[in-house]
């Protein structure tokens, strides 16, 4: 299973925001939206970083409340992982465990066509394992 095949079940959309964007911008982002991190991106939409929900709680927990003057660009991860649409599932898994995130982009020709999350990487395998465990259900109850 790939990364393309997660993306059909989930939809391509990513949240972005530009740069100038500000840490009480990006939480309320985070939380309307119930997701763990946006996109930076320029004004042509190519990824320029990541700010994940655990960036926002660092700033917060090192500044207290000087943090909130903070933009995406003081608080994103700039050398961004990114995986491909045929990337399988198990080794976008081993990235992240790897890497100690829980977001990857998805680029395809230099593009941002998605983005995946941990979470949306273990529901595709246990819809996988389900499934699996019905066509073996029903090749016994032959």
């Amino acid at each position: 299973m790939t990364i393309a095949t997660v993306l059909q079940a989930k939809g391509p959309d990513v949240i972005c925001v530009a740069a100038f964007t500000t840490l009480p911008d990006i939480a309320e982002i985070i939380a309307s939206r119930r997701i763990g991190a946006v996109v930076v991106t320029d004004p042509d939409r190519n990824l320029v970083g990541i700010v994940s929900e655990r960036d926002v709680v660092k700033a917060i927990a090192a500044e207290g409340a000087a943090a909130l003057k903070r933009t995406a660009e003081d608080l994103m991860t700039r050398d961004v992982v990114t995986v491909a649409p045929d990337t399988g599932v198990d080794r976008a898994m081993e990235m992240m465990d790897a890497g100690y995130f829980r977001h990857l982009p998805v680029m395809q020709d230099g593009a941002l066509v998605g983005i995946v999350s941990i979470r949306d990487l273990v529901k595709h395998r246990v819809l996988q394992q389900q499934r699996e465990m019905e066509r073996l259900r029903a090749g016994l109850a032959r």
